[in-house]
């Protein structure tokens, strides 16, 4: 019979162990019901061995909304390739496998949860909205300088992905897959009444309709809205 040996873990290697466990913790309940003595059973490990690498819970909780925040702005990276509705249909399907894996966590990190007023919390949640809008920009095409109303279009929007997936936590009431849509499909209904009042924007989207396929998601928000008037 052998007897096993726990491997001792460097400083970094521990420190990413106990953001891991963190997260796994704080993916099923808010981080204010999660104690330092949870987190350090379940990475097995003494609660003064946390203390070693964090200095309190607030900064443990810290280091690993910058992982969660990393990790959620990386959802809206996709090629820039095919039609636009379609790329902005897979993103969405990557953001809310997020907030449905990690809800409480997601929860926490758009809400401050415990570390509310913290300057660096607020950057985190800061730097994911600001990956989300260059990442748009970029989907659009769109560089410097971003035209006014384009700018207001784009914010409102991740603005209201936000708090509709805070507000679809509560409940699940709307099925996942149709809010996906419905979300894509509240971009384009903005963008579209933005460029009704802009002939410069009106002509980017123009462009951007152009390889929309007829079973897209902004092709069937029209159809839908045409029956609506009819």
């Amino acid at each position: 019979m052998t007897t096993g040996v726990r491997r001792r873990m460097g400083v970094e290697e521990r420190r990413q162990q106990l953001i891991g466990v963190a997260l796994e913790l704080f993916s099923r309940r808010s981080p204010d019901e999660v104690s330092i003595d949870e987190i350090a059973s379940a990475a097995g490990i003494s609660r003064p061995l946390v203390y070693h690498y964090f200095p309190g819970k607030l900064s443990l909780y810290e280091a690993a909304l910058k992982r969660a925040a990393e990790d959620l702005a990386s959802r809206f990276a996709e090629p820039h390739e095919g039609p636009l509705g379609t790329r902005l249909r897979r993103v969405m399907a990557r953001f809310f496998d997020f907030v449905d894996e990690h809800g409480p966590g997601f929860s926490a990190l758009m809400r401050g949860g415990p570390a509310v007023g913290s300057s660096a919390t607020n950057a985190l949640i800061d730097s994911v909205r600001q990956a989300a809008y260059d990442q748009m920009l970029a989907h659009m095409g769109v560089g410097d300088p971003v035209p006014a109303r384009l700018e207001l279009v784009v914010r409102s929007w991740i603005s209201l992905v936000e708090s509709t997936a805070l507000i679809w936590l509560d409940g699940r009431r709307v099925p996942r897959a149709e809010l996906e849509t419905q979300l894509v499909q509240d971009f384009a209904a903005l963008a579209a009444v933005a460029a009704a009042h802009d002939e410069e924007l009106a002509a980017l989207l123009r462009d951007l309709l152009k390889g929309e396929p007829g079973d897209g998601p902004f092709t069937d928000l029209a159809a839908r809205l045409i029956s609506l008037a009819s």
